[in-house]
C-alpha cells in the first residue's frame, strides 16, 4: 500500500478560490498521521486557505479532500467533527464563558437530541483540561486569562471533541516569544503522549523547523517543497520561496535547521 493510501487526511488536485482569484491551484498534499506538520509560506499564499479546505470550511473548486478514504464532502458534519478539529486564527467566544464553559462546547459533536450529557462527555472534558494544563483554570472567565493560557483554553475544547487530527492556523499570533515556546511544546507534547496528528500554520520558519516532523512550503497556491525540516529548510529553499538570502545552519542545541537572514 502506497504512503499517499495511508495518510487519513490528505488533498488531491484541490483548487480554491474567490471570484476572480484563484488561492490553491491543484494542488495535493498528504498530512502524515502521527506527525507534526507545519505549513509555512509568505503572506497570502494560501496557508490559512488550504486548512480551512482540509476541514470543509470551504468548498474546493476542483479535486477532493479525503478523510479516512472517503470524500470529506460526502461525509455527515458530526461524523467529521468527530474525528478532527480546527481551530482557526483569533477564535471568538461569547462574553461571559468560563473556561469550563469554552471546554464543554466541544463535546457537542458526540450529542443529540437522545443523547444529552454523559459521564463520558465529563471524562473528556476533564481529560481535556488536564492535558493542556488548565485543571486549576476552569472556573476562570475567559477575558481574564492572559494570551497564552487563553489559547490553551481554545486547544482544550478541540481536545474535548476526541479527535484523532487536530488543524491550528497560526496558534501562536499576539503570544510573545516565551509563551509561543510553550504552546508549540504543549503541542508536540500532545502529539507524542495523545497520538494527535497535527496541521498547523506557522509564520516562523525556525519555529517549524524545531517543533515540526514534517513542513510544507507554499507559494502561489502551489507546494513547493515538503519533507522532514532538514529537507526542507535550507538557503535555497528560503530564496526560492521567501525570497530570502540566507545561511541555515543546525541548531547547536536541538540540531533542527535555523535560518539566519543575510
Amino acid at each position: 500500500m502506497s504512503q499517499r493510501s495511508m495518510n487519513r487526511l490528505r488533498a488531491e488536485e484541490i483548487s480554491v478560490g474567490y471570484p476572480g482569484r484563484t488561492v490553491l491551484d491543484a494542488m495535493s498534499l498528504d498530512i502524515p498521521d502521527g506527525k507534526v506538520t507545519a505549513i509555512v509560506g509568505p503572506n497570502a499564499c494560501g496557508k490559512s486557505t488550504l486548512l480551512r479546505a482540509l476541514a470543509r470550511l470551504i468548498p474546493t473548486q476542483g479535486g477532493r479532500v479525503m478523510l479516512d478514504g472517503r470524500p470529506i464532502e460526502k461525509q455527515r458534519s458530526r461524523q467529521v467533527a468527530r474525528r478532527l478539529a480546527i481551530l482557526p486564527q483569533s477564535p471568538a467566544a461569547p462574553e461571559g464563558l468560563t473556561v469550563l464553559d469554552l471546554v464543554r462546547r466541544g463535546r457537542t459533536p458526540h450529542q443529540s437530541v437522545l443523547r444529552q450529557w454523559s459521564r463520558a462527555d465529563a471524562e473528556a472534558v476533564e481529560r481535556a483540561l488536564s492535558l493542556a494544563g488548565l485543571e486549576g483554570l476552569s472556573s476562570r472567565m475567559l477575558d481574564t486569562l492572559s494570551g497564552g493560557q487563553r489559547q490553551r483554553a481554545w486547544i482544550a475544547m478541540a481536545l474535548a471533541q476526541d479527535p484523532e487530527l487536530l488543524l491550528l492556523d497560526e496558534p501562536t499570533t499576539y503570544l510573545d516569544l516565551p509563551r509561543q515556546i510553550e504552546l508549540l511544546a504543549l503541542i508536540r507534547q500532545l502529539n507524542r503522549d495523545a497520538g494527535l496528528t497535527v496541521a498547523m500554520v506557522l509564520h516562523d520558519v525556525n519555529l517549524a523547523a524545531r517543533f515540526a516532523d514534517h513542513i510544507v512550503a507554499l507559494k502561489d497556491g502551489k507546494v513547493r517543497r515538503q519533507g522532514p525540516p532538514a529537507e526542507v529548510v535550507t538557503a535555497e529553499t528560503m530564496q526560492e520561496v521567501f525570497s530570502l538570502p540566507c545561511t541555515v545552519i543546525r541548531d547547536p542545541v536541538h540540531g533542527r535547521p535555523h535560518v539566519i537572514p543575510a
